[in-house]
């Protein structure tokens, strides 16, 4: 094994556990996220000699999952209905509280860019900018965003505060 996959594979074991949490809050599904997630990761594999930033590899990957996303919420036609509810599976190592099950299922009800930009805003916790740049906007668009997200979330959440 070279250093370089020698590299990468240390990044990807130290980091999979918070990039798939990432994943899965995108798409909001346990195999959509771990296909998200490997698919982002065997592209910066191919990458990882011209990263040369390393500590910004976690960036690099997020910026591929949302980009992969970007290009499925173009496609007219995304879900397939069928009659019978999937089986829920484990919640990506959440922890799971009443109050966080129900803000989880309308979150899951958001449209994908809504959804893409709480996740990078409040969960990874990036700036505005950040967000901005991740998904490939204006921060305008970010806030905009943020700010309809959010009114969607206290209308069906009236007894929930959320903070802005």
């Amino acid at each position: 094994m070279t250093e370089t996959e020698l590299d990468f594979s240390e990044f990807m074991a130290a980091r999979w556990a918070p990039l798939y949490r990432t994943a899965y809050l995108l798409t909001g599904n346990q195999h959509e996220a771990e296909e998200l997630l490997q698919s982002a990761l065997a592209r910066t594999c191919v990458k990882w000699s011209s990263i040369r930033a390393k500590g910004a590899a976690d960036a690099y990957v997020r910026r591929a999952m949302v980009h992969q996303l970007a290009s499925r919420w173009r496609r007219p036609f995304r879900e397939l209905a069928t009659g019978e509810l999937p089986e829920r599976g484990h919640g990506g190592g959440l922890d799971v509280r009443a109050d966080q099950l129900v803000l989880w299922e309308e979150i899951r009800r958001l449209p994908p860019r809504m959804r893409a930009t709480l996740v990078l805003r409040y969960v990874e916790d990036l700036t505005e900018e950040a967000t901005a740049r991740e998904l490939g906007v204006s921060i305008g668009s970010v806030k905009s965003q943020t700010h309809h997200a959010l009114k969607r979330l206290r209308a069906a959440l009236p007894d929930l505060e959320l903070q802005p």
